[in-house]
């Protein structure tokens, strides 16, 4: 399967969608947080960056990977997410629910106070759009943390 990883821009003033480029990848199916690490792992190097990234998967009513997108780079231990930024691009795809996933550069995959707060944060605004948010996962080292896996979404 092709995966495209998207962008936005301001043209004429409006926010459009654009493509920046895309890969091919095995699959299209992001159901559980195993595959979406090995895809950011793969194609983002996520488990091995200085400094915190954080991805949106976009999904289908399926559960197909309809977009892949670069959210923000911070630094050695936070990055700035608004819910904003994230579902302006879900719903430039049509996403119907999405996938968060950040790194820690520590190594340490467990979450944070702030990273409770703000995953919280995007399950109210999911489900005031009808975006669900199925899951935040947060990539370490080798290992991953699933808010989904541990009952918190």
């Amino acid at each position: 399967m092709r995966i495209n990883f998207d962008d936005t821009k301001v043209e004429d003033c409006r926010t459009v969608l654009v493509k920046e480029k895309a890969v091919n990848y095995k699959t299209d199916r992001f159901s559980s947080p195993a595959p979406v690490t090995e895809l950011l792992n793969s194609v983002a190097s996520l488990n091995v960056m200085g400094e915190e990234h954080c991805y949106m998967l976009a999904l289908n009513n399926k559960g197909r990977l309809i977009g892949l997108f670069f959210i923000s780079k911070g630094t050695v231990n936070m990055t700035c997410l608004n819910p904003r930024e994230v579902f302006m691009r879900a719903l430039l795809v049509g996403a119907s629910s999405i996938v968060l996933c950040h790194n820690h550069p520590s190594g340490d995959p467990g979450p944070s106070r702030q990273d409770k707060e703000m995953t919280k944060r995007f399950k109210e605004a999911g489900e005031l759009l009808g975006i669900p948010v199925v899951d935040h996962i947060i990539i370490g080292g080798r290992g991953y943390y699933s808010f989904m896996e541990n009952g918190l979404l």
